[in-house]
């Protein structure tokens, strides 16, 4: 039990918590100082009453801190969503990952297993032959030698044990299901992050501006994905040149026709892994145009295209030259030690 933990429990209920406060709250929970019933109690005291931007990078900076930090190439980026959109669709922002690697530009993608969908970015990867246990140094080989790495969550933030039980037990959200897309381990400095509420992608964009992200996207599609929707209008919360700015997207501006919604639903990690497969062997059709959508969004933030019709068309030539089946391919090796 920590003592010095009370009163900022406390503190979380009443009001908003200081930078410093909640930093040190932090601390005590990731260092293991603090009882089951503490970690829900200040857990749910910022739930109840709303995270500030404050709170979101003091958790993130303290989580960062203690994590098995992975050293990457300037320019690597992240490619992530917060999970928690409940909708079971088809693994975009994984296909995403390696059609922006494909196009050049090093990913960093940290994320975990399934968490609103039947098969998250972990289990879809695993459908590719691609170990996703991994340490630091497997991880930064695949950076240096394929341009695209996964950093598994539990991998790099042991920290995070202290408190799972407690999430658990809890069964509903908590500030740590937006504290992954703002912990990258690599440090990256730019990223397309998607979450499962309008409401969060103005505030991770300013906690990302806190933490010192050069460029970054963070979405919501109207069709309640951490996307970017093919189906319809998406809002973009964009950091860039030092400021954030609100504005929207349709697929029609990056010269894609949109689908239903239902045409990108997924099933089984079985089921996910052979479209996954397919979209890289060229299959056309809304899993196609919905991550040639998101990796175009991307290719913007890293400085790689000019505008959304510009990325689309290096995620095209991407996918159809075999360069994005490539990064898959050199990613199972080096995960697995193939020869």
């Amino acid at each position: 039990m920590s003592d010095a933990l009370k009163p900022l429990i406390h503190a979380a209920a009443e009001g908003p918590l200081t930078r410093a406060q909640a930093e040190v709250a932090f601390g005590i929970l990731f260092d293991g100082d603090a009882t089951p019933s503490q970690i829900g109690g200040l857990l749910m005291a910022l739930r109840t009453r709303g995270e500030t931007v404050d709170e979101y990078a003091a958790a993130a900076a303290v989580m960062r801190a203690k994590c098995n930090a992975v050293k990457a190439p300037d320019g690597a980026m992240d490619i992530v969503g917060t999970g928690g959109d409940g909708k079971g669709t088809l693994n975009i922002s994984t296909a995403t990952a390696f059609v922006v690697a494909g196009a050049g530009v090093t990913v960093a993608k940290h994320g975990n297993r399934n968490l609103s969908s039947k098969s998250g970015a972990a289990d879809a990867l695993g459908q590719m032959g691609i170990n996703v246990m991994v340490g630091v140094d497997v991880v930064e080989a695949a950076l240096a030698e394929a341009g695209i790495a996964f950093m598994m969550a539990p991998m790099h933030h042991p920290a995070i044990a202290h408190v799972m039980p407690t999430r658990a037990e809890l069964g509903t959200r908590t500030i740590f299901n937006i504290l992954g897309p703002l912990t990258n381990p690599a440090g990256v400095k730019r990223q397309l992050t998607g979450a499962f509420s309008r409401d969060l992608i103005r505030p991770m964009a300013e906690t990302l501006l806190d933490l010192g992200s050069e460029a970054a996207w963070l979405v919501h599609g109207s069709d309640g994905t951490d996307e970017l929707a093919i189906s319809g209008v998406s809002w973009v919360s964009e950091l860039a040149n030092g400021t954030v700015t609100d504005h929207e997207v349709h697929p029609e501006d990056a010269g894609l026709a949109p689908h239903p919604f239902e045409a990108i639903l997924g099933g089984t990690p079985e089921e996910n892994g052979v479209a996954f497969a397919a979209l890289l062997d060229g299959a056309t059709g809304a899993y196609r145009d919905a991550v040639l959508l998101n990796a175009a969004a991307a290719l913007v933030v890293a400085d790689r295209a000019s505008t959304l019709k510009d990325g689309v068309e290096m995620a095209r030539t991407s996918i159809d030259s075999g360069a994005a089946k490539a990064k898959v391919n050199q990613l199972a090796r080096i995960t697995t030690g193939a020869a």
